[in-house]
């Protein structure tokens, strides 16, 4: 795995220390001296980690990650800090100015390696998310990147695993400020119940006296609905193997024992904002990728994403032998509409057309808006003659039934013409079947409109 991490620190010889452990794994290491060089670095350069010293002159580490959170440019940038300070109110301190986590001097070289991976392939992860989400945001449709910004600080539901009564008390008091916490003591109903619900967090305490915590947490790791479900253990003072072993696997945070609420209660509220922020990102790169394959008017799909899946269609037919057809329509003397009734009573028209073919055509089928008043539906392993009696069905409910402008309240007779192609062994390519198509559509318009013609 190779990363660019930032150690900061106002001791060379610390310094000097983690560049060296790090550069032992491959890693590629930047350094500062304090906060002010940092901030500057990370600013400049692309930065995937920083280790930050707290006890610094001038600015500390807490200053520092606060600037570095509230910076649009670094923000996503994990922050862990490395410190002699190991009071719980210290930790607390630092999560909430927007530490992923922290290391205690001296640092334990297991810990610190496997802390560092865990959180470059959450890292990694959250950048592919961004980068994807960002392309929507010059698509102009920053509102889905805004969307659920303010869901940050409501009640949160976390999933505790947990074998024993006592801590399981403990644990749902001490979360009660910011989450709703459903406890279960038997870790495979508890992967059913993790999988069935909306969970933000898991927290699987390590107490059990005849079960390994890790397979389960393994097993939330390997599940689709899981895979992105934050995890936290807790384990015993001291069990390092433990604690690398889950990073290893996957798990995001850890607490040990005894657990302080407090820290708990951060280290909780840090795992699931960031759930939340990637959920976010996520949907907008879902949302943005079907408007990039939507007509926005209809609903239907649009002509890039008919060239692209036209052609596996296409190709599947040929591979299986099994027929293919494909019919284009295009609304007969639509301009009139549009300059008698004005371009929302087109819009009408276009949007109950659409309406009209989708539930016409089967579920199979592929209907596009092509462009402009003209629509393609395209129909796996469908024979020529099947392609004609549904085109002349299609024709036959528009023709039948007014359209309705919600424009004016009026309603408007409207009319079809149909040309409907099949692949046949002249024809090789996507292209001539939609070029047979639109011949036959043409000849349907030139004869008359208001007809269905299938290509010779």
């Amino acid at each position: 795995m190779t990363a660019r991490i930032l150690v900061v620190d106002d001791i060379p010889a610390n310094v000097k220390l983690l560049e060296a452990r790090l550069v032992a794994e491959y890693f590629d290491v930047l350094t500062a001296g304090d906060g002010y060089q940092a901030l500057a670095i990370c600013e400049r350069n692309q930065v995937d980690l920083v280790l930050l010293d707290i006890m610094m002159p001038g600015m500390d580490g807490f200053e520092v990650c606060e600037r570095l959170k509230a910076n649009p440019k670094t923000s996503h940038i994990p922050v862990v800090m490395v410190t002699a300070l190991d009071q719980p109110a210290d930790r607390v301190r630092g999560l909430k100015a927007g530490a992923d986590d922290f290391l205690t001097k001296p640092v334990n070289d297991l810990q610190l390696i496997s802390r560092v991976k865990s959180l470059l392939r959450l890292k990694t992860l959250s950048d592919e998310l961004r980068i994807r989400a960002e392309t929507a945001h010059t698509m102009g449709i920053e509102e889905l990147l805004r969307s659920g910004e303010g869901r940050g600080e409501e009640s949160g539901q976390v999933l505790l695993v947990d074998g024993r009564a006592n801590s399981q008390e403990r644990i749902i008091k001490a979360l009660k400020p910011i989450a709703d916490v459903s406890a279960i003591s038997d870790p495979q109903a508890a992967l059913f119940e993790a999988s069935e619900n909306p969970f933000e967090l898991v927290i699987v305490n390590s107490n059990f006296d005849d079960y390994d915590p890790l397979r389960l947490c393994s097993q939330l790791r390997s599940l689709e609905r899981t895979r992105f479900l934050p995890i936290l253990i807790i384990t015993e003072q001291g069990d390092d193997e433990m604690v690398v072993r889950a990073l290893e696997l996957g798990v995001n945070d850890y607490i040990v024992r005894p657990v302080d609420p407090n820290e708990l209660m951060a280290r909780s509220l840090t795992q699931m904002r960031r759930k939340r922020y990637n959920d976010r990102l996520r949907a907008s790169v879902k949302q943005s990728i079907e408007l990039a394959v939507t007509d926005p008017l209809t609903g239907l799909s649009n002509r890039r994403y008919l060239d692209n899946h036209l052609s596996t269609l296409f190709n599947r037919s040929m591979a299986r032998g099994r027929p293919l057809s494909v019919l284009i329509t295009d609304i007969d003397r639509f301009k009139q509409v549009n300059d008698t009734y004005g371009h929302d009573a087109g819009d009408d028209v276009l949007r109950e057309f659409a309406n009209r073919i989708r539930s016409t055509v089967r579920g199979a089928d592929l209907a596009c808006r092509y462009g402009g008043e003209e629509f393609v539906v395209v129909m796996p392993d469908t024979s020529p003659e099947v392609a004609a009696t549904v085109a002349e069905r299609l024709r036959s409910v528009v023709e039948t039934t007014p359209f309705q402008l919600k424009s004016s309240g009026q309603e408007l007779s409207v009319t079809a013409s149909f040309g409907i192609s099949s692949r046949i062994s002249s024809v090789i390519t996507p292209g001539q079947l939609m070029k047979q198509a639109d011949l036959a559509l043409y000849e349907a318009k030139t004869g008359g409109r208001n007809r269905v013609v299938a290509a010779a």
